[in-house]
């Protein structure tokens, strides 16, 4: 049997896509041991703007722009009847961000997404998730020619929940896609985003920032397709650990393949490690297959918390829980300061600062 057959099978957790991932924890979702409901659970927070729709399709209306070998993605195509479509009109240029939020119940679910940008439109899209639930979810982002679209996806769920997604941005020519993966709450989290390029000139920045406490799992596993000439990638992902079993995954592959000449790629992963019994694994990956490239890299640190930086700011007056906050704040800033809203800035450092008081309860 072929190698690419097996990832169809039910994962054992000796094969490289799982052998990270806490199985048992899944809530059925990988192996068909749990009913899942097909429920539409995200719906507009707001009156959406005029060149802006949120409809519920059949899922035949929709089939899946590009092949999936996860198999919690495969299990929700098979699955879903409906899909959510968010549909950005073409020339549409938004200041505002269109909010979608999902308040999940503790019922296993499915769910796909399909989000369609318009030519030459320009957009924000934040996906809010909070709730106690267990999902399996699919995003697909289709960029027309000249389009650019921010997808900010917040996982903000309470300590029990489920989460286990992939998230497929096709870029087209000239298209810019920008994806922001915060991640700071649940049980087991396991997020996919992947980028292929269908058109020169087209470009993805993917950024994300996460933040573990005791007995969490947070697992990101980024990969970008450079399929197509002259295309621009950056990788970007940022993650803190406190607490006993806190755990984290980042996997960075970036495939460049022949024929992809003008290739412009970076990947960035850093851990910051705030206390004993935190295990942070981070695997970087680069493939290439020509050698016309501009260029091609990528770096991964994980490291303790600096004493140094600490005893600085203690040294002049700060208490200490004051300065490691401060700290912890100036870590993740660069990424998060990149959302270009103060409400959401806000909001997401505030969160930070809630998961660090409870490493010291």
């Amino acid at each position: 049997m072929s190698a690419l057959a097996t990832n169809y099978l039910t994962p054992t957790g000796r094969e490289e896509a799982w052998r990270f991932t806490p199985l048992k924890r899944l809530a059925g979702l990988h192996d068909n041991s749990t009913k899942v409901m097909d429920h539409i659970s995200i719906a507009a927070k707001a009156q959406l703007p005029n060149g802006v729709l949120l409809a519920i399709a059949d899922a035949s209306e929709f089939p899946p722009s590009y092949t999936s070998t996860d198999v919690v993605t495969n299990r929700v195509r098979q699955e879903v009847k409906k899909v959510s479509v968010l549909t950005i009109a073409k020339d549409l240029e938004l200041t505002e961000s269109i909010y979608l939020s999902r308040n999940c119940s503790s019922a296993p679910e499915v769910s796909r997404i399909v989000i369609q940008a318009g030519v030459n439109s320009k957009s924000t899209v934040v996906i809010e998730n909070t709730g106690k639930g267990e999902i399996g979810e699919e995003i697909e982002i289709n960029l027309s020619p000249g389009a650019s679209l921010d997808l900010i996806s917040l996982q903000e769920w309470d300590r029990s929940a489920v989460h286990i997604a992939q998230h497929h941005a096709i870029v087209s020519k000239d298209a810019q896609f920008t994806s922001y993966v915060v991640s700071v709450g649940g049980s087991v989290v396991r997020i996919s985003p992947t980028v292929e390029f269908t058109g020169a000139g087209s470009f993805a920045d993917l950024y994300g920032i996460y933040f573990a406490t005791d007995g969490q799992h947070l697992e990101h596993r980024i990969h970008v397709n450079h399929n197509v000439p002259n295309a621009k990638s950056r990788v970007n992902y940022k993650g803190a650990l406190a607490g006993k079993e806190a755990h984290t995954v980042w996997i960075g592959d970036v495939y460049i393949h022949k024929g992809a000449d003008g290739t412009d790629t970076y990947e960035l992963n850093r851990n910051l490690l705030l206390t004993e019994g935190a295990r942070a694994d981070s695997v970087p990956n680069l493939e290439i297959e020509t050698g016309e490239i501009v260029g091609a890299g990528h770096a991964s640190t994980t490291g303790r918390f600096d004493d140094e930086q600490l005893f600085y700011l203690q040294s002049r007056g700060i208490p200490a829980d004051i300065a490691r906050r401060l700290v912890i704040r100036g870590f993740f800033a660069e990424i998060i300061s990149k959302l270009k809203s103060s409400d959401l800035e806000d909001r997401l450092m505030q969160r930070i600062d809630d998961e660090l008081a409870k490493v010291g309860e």
